[in-house]
């Protein structure tokens, strides 16, 4: 399998995110927590088990390992901080700002990877960034954007910048260590700061039925194994901008699920901006790959 499919194939599965939220009654910040122990259970063995890789263990620098965990922190204050954004601001507001990510990851990548960022790819991401945020708008609900939070509005961005952060140094760690050995660290950096977070939120760790432990194992093997661990794979090969704006899909993929399994019919604006997120994508990752490939 190609990166670029890989990376297409991940984005559907953790589309399955949304769907599977949906249906837990779970506070999300449990869910996001259970979601990513059980990832890590799945995950850690592997990197145990594999000669290579508790070789690579082994020659993981002090440099590497904060690194990862840096980013599995990262990645837990965006949960954190995007879920609790839709408290306070419109949903429209939220996901919007949210999806500002791959404009973050392009400024990060120029600054701190010396990756290049050509005029094609700022379009492709102009592209999917506006298709993203026309499906937010489309989607708005019951919560007009007027009443938006400073407060809401300041955690979505948060959430974008992390969520950034996250991306950035998983590509730049992966160029130098196998899979699943940097997948364990930052999975059980995300799970021990998100015990801190329920922790402080006051939630109750334990005494779910056995249908939110079900879910939360889904939540695991779709978007924790085949979604976010298949993106940690892609990102030792493709730039971190294409990872990121390929990223955008995810509402996209939501947005059918949604449609299969709840019943949720999207209105006009949400097809329109699906169609154009999709078209930023391709120009960012199908057709830079192909220029890459002409100039190899």
């Amino acid at each position: 399998m190609t990166p670029v499919a890989a990376l297409a194939f991940a984005i559907v599965a953790a589309s399955a995110s949304a769907i599977l939220v949906r249906w837990s009654r779970a506070p999300s910040s449990v869910a996001a927590l259970y979601r990513v122990v059980f990832t890590t259970l799945l995950v850690a063995p592997l990197a145990l088990v594999r000669t290579r890789d508790r070789a690579d263990f082994a020659r993981f620098s002090s440099r590497d390992v904060v690194f990862a965990a840096i980013a599995g922190v990262a990645l837990a204050v965006h949960f954190a901080a995007w879920f609790e954004s839709l408290n306070h601001t419109s949903v429209a507001a939220s996901v919007t700002l949210v999806q500002t990510q791959p404009i973050f990851v392009a400024i990060g990548a120029v600054a701190v990877l010396g990756e290049r960022v050509d005029r094609v790819t700022v379009l492709g991401i102009l592209i999917a960034v506006a298709g993203a945020a026309a499906m937010s708008f489309g989607d708005a609900g019951q919560a007009p954007i007027s009443d938006a939070t400073l407060y809401g509005n300041s955690l979505a961005v948060v959430g974008a910048i992390t969520v950034a952060g996250y991306v950035l140094a998983g590509r730049s760690i992966r160029q130098r260590v196998s899979l699943f050995p940097y997948v364990t660290i930052v999975y059980a950096a995300c799970a021990l700061t998100l015990v801190a977070i329920v922790a402080v939120q006051g939630h109750a760790f334990l005494g779910y039925p056995a249908r939110e432990w079900l879910l939360f194992l889904a939540m695991a093997i779709g978007p924790g194994v085949f979604g976010h661990t298949i993106v940690n794979w892609v990102l030792k090969h493709l730039e971190s901008v294409v990872v990121s704006v390929a990223w955008l899909g995810e509402p996209v993929g939501a947005t059918v699920l949604a449609f299969v399994l709840l019943s949720e019919v999207p209105d006009a604006i949400t097809l329109v901006g699906g169609l154009v997120a999709l078209a930023g994508i391709y120009v960012t990752t199908v057709r830079r790959e192909r220029r890459t490939d002409g100039n190899g």
